[in-house]
């Protein structure tokens, strides 16, 4: 029993040093700022803003297999140079493309195009993308959702599939 104990204590601290090597780490000691509790003080301390055109974008409604895109304009509206270092899908389908390590003046705009990918995601889709840069907060949030409308070979396909498995 203690050696049982001793080996989850073990795993646990191993798990949390381990997952300390994220992508906020990428942000160097050149671009880190403290952080602030609101833009306007963000402003006086010469922290970068950034202040994004929409956060989330609907498609609507496409068919499975549709590859579509959007781009989120923003602007950095801080006092210091806006440096992006990440920007992730929440899945392999949400690709973002994104001025990485370039820095933004402050007054200057950019933007971050996103890409979905339907293919095998029929029905109410809801995606995001997570920027890490040299803000305040660190970490950027962008949303994107679709309903997508099922391809009528590949449903039935799934379906006998659901089938064959319910009878196993």
């Amino acid at each position: 029993m203690k050696k049982a104990l001793l080996f989850s204590i073990a795993v646990t601290v191993i798990f949390f040093t381990a997952c300390q090597e994220g992508t906020a780490k990428k942000v160097t000691a050149t671009t880190s700022v403290a952080p602030s509790t609101n833009a306007s003080t963000a402003k006086t301390s010469g922290v970068p803003v950034m202040t994004f055109d929409n956060t989330s974008h609907d498609f609507g409604t496409i068919t499975e297999g549709e590859k579509v895109t959007t781009t989120f304009g923003f602007t950095n509206t801080g006092d210091a140079d806006l440096i992006i270092v990440d920007a992730r899908g929440s899945c392999g389908c949400t690709v973002p493309q994104y001025p990485k390590n370039t820095p933004i003046a402050p007054g200057e705009t950019g933007s971050i195009v996103v890409s979905f990918d339907s293919s095998n995601k029929p029905g109410v889709q809801q995606k995001s993308v997570t920027l890490s840069a040299n803000t305040a907060s660190g970490r950027e949030m962008l949303r994107i959702k679709s309903n997508v409308t099922p391809d009528p070979v590949k449903q039935k396909q799934r379906d006998a599939q659901a089938k064959a498995r319910q009878q196993n």
